[in-house]
């Protein structure tokens, strides 16, 4: 086979999803008249979709078997100063392997609506926005420049925010994808900050043509400063991942986008949005191998982000919100592993995390269908008989999140904790510490959900508040099921996915842990510098085969964390229900402390926003209506009445005044003449 990969192919990746999303939303909303109704809307998206999919696998194997490479340009927008401003397209091997991560988990999710959202107004418009999502993050991911990478940053962004306030009805939804934006705006700031310094130092926003200078760059300083100009960039970079990734402290906003649609918090958290900031890096890599700084800060942060957003996961009642809080402990996985310089691995954990967290999510969703809209687990149990695929699910995506040999998370987890604790960096320590306890922590409130929904007594006939959903336009029989009606397995559009989805969260991780992480599979995507930092060389020697390193596994500390975790959320909450209540009371303050998130929701509501907006106030009572309105604008305009008043006294009409004045002045001017020659 060529070489080469066909450009008018790979347009169609992009081009198929936002084909679909226009005529959905616009044709098939009353915005567009409502010319196409229900089935052609989502058949329209889905088969867009499904384009990119098919392509983004042909691409995939002829990258991986052929070796086939593309870096072009396609079209240039606007040449400034000597600065190209340009639409292109890289594919490599980290391209590729995001392409069908990202299309295959949108195909699946765009199936799964069908069931899912079958009752609701909006279903048109959803699918609308959801092809829209795909379009922008499959733009991002196939970029080969900078100014395209932020433009699909942002219509990520963009969209988010329209999913997440899908019911424009509910406060809380509103809330929500107002936060959600507001805290991206701060991590984007950064984000451009460093896109600035690269066109400014480097004078090009082209990737290959900024790694090229990348060791000019690193000779320099920040003017004014004696900071390594590289190491702010890398920083500036990174604070956008922060908030696209929603790691500490810009993660506050993922858990409340709970508030949108359950496809929607499968396709944001799994594939997409938040795996957006792990890929950007990934792809910057020669610039963050210089700075050993900016990599410990990564990794710091990472560090911070898998443990205590962990802790939070352990009391959360709203089975969407224990899969959220687990998103964000794994997005600190994986931004531990760049630290640590194991961008490879951190890719490797995304793509298998993409497969087992889409298939929680969208079995949580399924949970929520068969219980008639009820999202609290202490209103579930015994679900397993009711609904026996997706509780297999479950139970295949819940083995792969914790890490159990032979499944896809074993490989990638313990690889990422392998690399920590191999890094020399300042942080490697505290890093490996937070990694092993993450093990034990996801495995304890991971079974804690899936113990308390599908095991043990039913109590979902016992739900005092039997109507606590995310679907906002919720209809009055759903109340009378919910009190009365028996839970029941949902219909093939929602259960198809779920088996799709466990398939390679049981196998992907096998299959491709060896070329993806010790062969050449990202050889030209991603740059690491072995000698200073060689956690992955001391992997790669310590790897003897997928099943030698499972049976290694069984062995390990990881896994006996992990079982110690199943087991003891088995005790708590299958074999001694009252112990977590005991617990909980003794333990009221770190329970208090764990309920509020830290404080910082409060913190950035009260202080942040409340002096922002003080701030504001300030600026504008003072600065505008004082200063700029009252003493400049109002206060030029009186000074000059009241000259013009002084000197219109002046101007009488008598001659005899107008003489006097001439004296006068002559007076004053002899007398300033002597007085110079004295």
């Amino acid at each position: 086979m060529s070489q080469t990969l066909s450009v008018s192919a790979l347009l169609a990746v992009p081009l198929a999803p936002l084909a679909g999303a226009v005529l959905a939303g616009v044709f098939g909303t009353a915005f567009g008249g409502n010319w196409i109704g229900r089935r052609l809307s989502h058949s329209l998206t889905i088969l867009g979709v499904l384009v990119a999919f098919i392509i983004s696998v042909m691409t995939l194997k002829s990258v991986a078997i052929d070796g086939a490479r593309l870096n072009e340009t396609l079209y240039t927008w606007m040449v400034v100063g000597g600065l190209k401003m340009e639409i292109g397209f890289l594919v490599d091997g980290l391209t590729a392997m995001m392409m069908c991560v990202v299309s295959f988990v949108s195909l699946m999710v765009h199936i799964y609506t069908i069931g899912y959202m079958e009752e609701e107004d909006g279903y048109n418009r959803f699918f609308g926005y959801i092809s829209l999502f795909t379009f922008a993050m499959l733009m991002l991911v196939m970029s080969n420049n900078m100014l395209q990478l932020f433009f699909g940053w942002e219509a990520v962004g963009l969209v988010s925010y329209l999913l997440i306030g899908f019911y424009f009805n509910k406060p809380t939804a509103i809330f929500a994808n107002m936060k959600a934006f507001l805290v991206n705006r701060v991590g984007d700031f950064g984000f451009i900050l460093g896109i600035g310094l690269i066109a400014a130092y480097a004078g090009t926003l082209n990737y290959g043509e900024a790694f090229a200078k990348a060791n000019d760059l690193a000779k320099l300083s920040l003017p004014g400063t004696d900071w390594m100009l590289v190491t702010v960039i890398c920083i500036c970079l990174f604070i956008g991942a922060m908030g696209k990734s929603a790691q500490f402290p810009l993660h506050v906003w993922l858990p409340d986008s709970m508030e949108g649609p359950t496809p929607i918090s499968a396709l944001i958290h799994a594939a997409t949005m938040v795996t957006a900031g792990i890929f950007m890096v990934a792809r910057m890599s020669p610039l963050f191998e210089l700075s050993d700084t900016a990599l410990s800060f990564i990794m710091v942060i990472g560090a911070i982000t898998a443990l205590f957003m962990g802790f939070l996961g352990i009391i959360q009642n709203d089975i969407k919100r224990v899969v959220a809080y687990s998103t964000l402990s794994q997005l600190g996985y994986m931004t531990v592993a760049l630290g640590a310089s194991a961008y490879s691995v951190a890719v490797f954990h995304l793509m298998t995390h993409a497969f087992f967290k889409a298939l929680l999510f969208l079995a949580a969703g399924s949970v929520i269908l068969g219980v008639h809209h009820n999202q609290d687990i202490r209103w579930m149990g015994g679900l397993r008989k009711y609904m026996p695929i997706t509780g297999i699910t479950s139970l295949l995506g819940s083995l792969a999140l914790i890490g159990t040999p032979l499944f896809a998370g074993f490989y990638s987890k313990d690889s990422i904790i392998e690399a920590v604790h191999e890094s020399h960096l300042a942080g490697a320590g505290f890093a490996y510490f937070a990694v092993l306890a993450g093990v034990f922590v996801t495995a304890f409130y991971s079974f804690r959900l899936y113990f308390l929904v599908f095991h043990g007594k039913e109590r979902f006939d016992q739900n005092p508040d039997a109507h606590h959903d995310d679907h906002h336009g919720a209809h009055d029989d759903h109340a009378d099921h919910a009190a009365h009606g028996k839970p029941h397995e949902s219909p093939w559009v929602v259960t198809v996915p779920l088996i799709l989805l466990a398939i390679p969260s049981v196998v992907i991780g096998f299959l491709t842990i060896e070329p993806m992480l010790f062969g050449d599979f990202f050889k030209d995507a991603i740059a690491v510098n072995l000698e200073r930092h060689p956690a992955m060389e001391e992997l790669k020697h310590l790897f003897e085969g997928p099943v030698q390193m499972a049976l290694h596994g069984l062995l390990a500390a990881p896994f006996w964390l992990a079982l110690s975790g199943v087991a003891l959320s088995y005790y708590m909450y299958m074999v001694n229900p009252a112990l977590p209540t005991a617990i909980k009371r003794l333990a009221q303050p770190i329970y208090t402390l764990l309920d509020n998130k830290y404080y910082l929701d409060w913190f950035n509501e009260n202080v942040l926003a409340r002096g922002a907006r003080a701030l504001g106030t300030g600026l504008w009572k003072f600065g505008d209506q004082k200063v700029i309105d009252g003493a400049i604008v109002n206060g030029s305009w009186k000074l000059v009445a009241w000259v013009s008043g002084m000197v219109r006294r002046l101007q009488s009409g008598y001659i005899y005044h107008y003489a006097f004045g001439m004296i006068i002045g002559v007076f004053v001017l002899m007398t300033y003449f002597v007085w110079l020659n004295k």
